[in-house]
């Protein structure tokens, strides 16, 4: 059977890029993804792209267009990235800049837009998914309003020649199911298909999470030589089956166990996994070991989609300030709790509200709280953290004001203290009828 190969270059907006220069110059591959869009990160996008009209797509997509651009174009490489964010047009420009600068010509680069429904939802009547309420109930403070996408548009885009397509939202998965779907023909009536190009993109979509990182756990599962960790390939045959693998020499591994990880990563139903293109059912996938670095992948299934798409919708939130400090020594840890107290006590007199507090010691009761909760040794160093939600910034600011006076307010031996103060965006979703959101195609030459 045919096969092709698919390289995951990102699993998220700030990782690392040379992994993916070594899947361009040594996985040859004839894809390569990058995944780097969460939901928050596309509200932050959109904020920003309100400020400037210029901006909101990947802080990284410069960096990461200037090391890889060259040598997959060299190769025959094709790039498709959700580093559009809320500007999928605005980063298709700086792409071909950043290739005419190079002097590489010739390169077709698609932007796909359509994912931005917020007026549709501000003018319509759409519940909220983890809580009671409306959309519509988060009146002013709602920022931004994006569909999940398909791998339809991204399909077309390659149909018509695209090297590099630029997305904003889409889920994660269709950026490498869409050139299986395009490369072997798929139907988007095919659900069984699609399922299994569902499992491929859910196995890539997070990168160095299946070669190891995020999995290691010293002396329980070690993986050598993460420094260097590799980032995954797929090389994908028609009927949809699989083996994940890596550039041979890089660095992690991967395993059954990092694989079946990954496969489960995220997932709520195993059997109903929705998506845009497809209900995925992973319950009936098999894996099994196919040499060094080596998984063999097989048994995706799915039914057919459900014609709503998921919107996440990003809203301010409120306020949150945060101070830290450290002590150290006989009594460190009594010295922090002491200063938390202060520091309680402080916000009350002064008149800071706040919805939401939390003052613990990292260490000792930053994670587990409350009756039977198992508290390490007396500690030789703790560091008091503060944080509370505000309804101003001005609020947030005094919490780690406050931290910080306790230099010389409050016990011995305070030092590096530090403190923040920002306003929260928040996310929550919503479904749409995907006829009511209209993906469009633009396509631009270097």
């Amino acid at each position: 059977m045919r096969k092709i190969r698919i390289g995951s270059g990102a699993g998220y907006s700030g990782d690392r890029i040379e992994p993916a220069l070594e899947l361009a110059l040594q996985g040859e591959i004839a894809y390569l993804g990058f995944e780097c869009l969460a939901e928050r990160t596309v509200a932050l996008a959109q904020q920003a792209r309100r400020a400037d009209p210029e901006a909101g797509y990947d802080p990284l997509l410069r960096a990461r267009m200037e090391a890889v651009l060259a040598p997959c174009h060299a190769r025959g490489i094709r790039i498709i990235t959700n580093m559009g964010a809320a500007n999928p047009t605005g980063a298709a420009a700086e792409i071909a800049r950043i290739a005419r600068a190079q002097g590489l010509n010739g390169l077709r680069i698609a932007a796909i837009t359509g994912d931005d429904v917020l007026e549709v939802i501000r003018q319509g009547d759409f519940p909220l998914l983890e809580r009671p309420g409306k959309a519509a109930d988060l009146g002013e403070s709602l920022i931004s309003a994006n569909a999940y996408l398909g791998a339809g548009p991204i399909v077309a885009a390659l149909a018509q020649g695209a090297d590099i397509v630029v997305t904003g939202r889409v889920a994660d998965p269709a950026l490498f199911m869409a050139p299986l779907i395009h490369e072997f023909g798929w139907g988007f009536d095919d659900p069984m298909l699609l399922g299994c190009g569902t499992v491929v993109g859910h196995l890539l979509e997070c990168a160095g999470q299946i070669t190891g990182g995020y999995f290691a756990d010293p002396g329980f599962k070690d993986v050598a030589d993460l420094a260097r960790l590799g980032f995954p390939l797929a090389e994908v045959a028609e009927d949809g089956s699989a083996v994940i693998t890596k550039v041979a020499g890089s660095g992690g591994a991967v395993s059954l166990a990092s694989c079946k990880e990954q496969l489960l990563y995220e997932l709520h139903d195993p059997a109903r996994y929705y998506q845009p293109d497809v209900v995925a059912d992973f319950s009936a996938v098999t894996l099994r070991a196919d040499g060094a670095d080596r998984v063999a992948v097989s048994g995706g299934r799915g039914t057919k989609r459900t014609g709503t798409l998921k919107v996440s919708l990003g809203y301010h939130d409120s306020f949150v300030g945060e101070g830290q400090i450290s002590y150290a020594g006989a009594g460190a840890l009594a010295r922090a709790r002491l200063g938390g107290e202060i520091v309680r006590e402080r916000l009350r007199l002064t008149g800071v509200a706040t919805s939401e507090l939390r003052i613990e010691v990292i260490g000792a009761d930053a994670l587990y709280r409350g009756p039977g909760a198992a508290h390490p040794a007396e500690p030789s160093e703790a560091r008091l953290r503060v944080i509370g939600r505000t309804a101003s910034m001005a609020e947030a600011v005094r919490i780690g004001n406050e931290v910080e006076t306790l230099y010389t307010n409050g016990p011995a031996g305070g030092g590096g203290a530090s403190k923040s103060a920002r306003d929260v965006l928040a996310v929550v979703s919503t479904l749409i009828g995907e006829s009511a959101v209209t993906p469009r195609v633009a396509m631009i030459e270097a």
